[in-house]
């Protein structure tokens, strides 16, 4: 099994970190959607990262349809809960953190990828707004019920909701000020110490996971 994508995305990195969660062996190739785009397209036309290569050699693409696959096979554990009042918890988490990650990553394209003469301001500061807002209220539920997370109990709305912050934190930390999310700043600092987030490093080399 192989995973397609740079660790610099946060939607590949919380694939990565998941994987190893679940207890599922494979390799990781970091090409770039855009650096690299006709060798990703060699594996996946569409060229969307993250992509996962089953060993019988199809493509999957879009994390969260790749996390449900391997949540199938996965050997024993699961990272959402069947109980429906925390699952509806877990899902309501969930939705905010990949919602910060959509909005975070516009907000990189826009200021990275658009010229600064076609940047559109109204777009950029309505895009904010949705980012924050997803993080205020983020914020709120980790202040009414904190996480403590551990290899043992982490589960994907905790790991997405990590992983979508140190996105921000790497890229946008001046749209998004530490000092405002206290919660979710520490939530964020005892994550990146877990084995399972320190093999995939924010960034863009290779990892192998055993």
């Amino acid at each position: 099994m192989k995973l397609i994508g740079m660790l610099d995305s946060p939607f590949v990195r919380r694939v990565a970190i998941s994987l190893q969660l679940l207890g599922i062996k494979f390799e990781h190739q970091p090409l770039s959607v855009f650096s690299t785009f006709e060798a990703f397209a060699q594996l996946n036309p569409v060229v969307k990262a993250p992509t996962l290569i089953c060993d019988d050699g199809t493509a999957l693409m879009d994390s969260t349809l790749i996390l449900q696959y391997a949540t199938a096979i996965a050997p024993a554990r699961k990272l959402l809960a069947e109980e429906p009042t925390l699952l509806k918890r877990q899902l309501q988490q969930l939705g905010l953190a990949l919602a910060a990650c959509e909005k975070s990553v516009q907000l990189v394209y826009e200021r990275k990828l658009r010229p600064v003469e076609k940047q559109y301001d109204a777009w950029s500061q309505r895009v904010i707004s949705q980012l924050l807002s997803a993080y205020e209220v983020l914020e709120q539920l980790l202040a009414e019920r904190p996480i403590t997370m551990t290899s043992d109990n982490a589960d994907l709305a905790g790991v997405s909701i990590a992983v979508a912050w140190y996105f921000s934190q790497q890229m946008l930390p001046d749209v998004v000020l530490a000092a405002d999310f206290p919660h979710l700043a520490a939530l964020s600092a005892q994550a990146e110490t877990l084995p399972e987030f320190q093999m995939a490093p924010f960034g863009s080399s290779a990892c192998q996971f055993d």
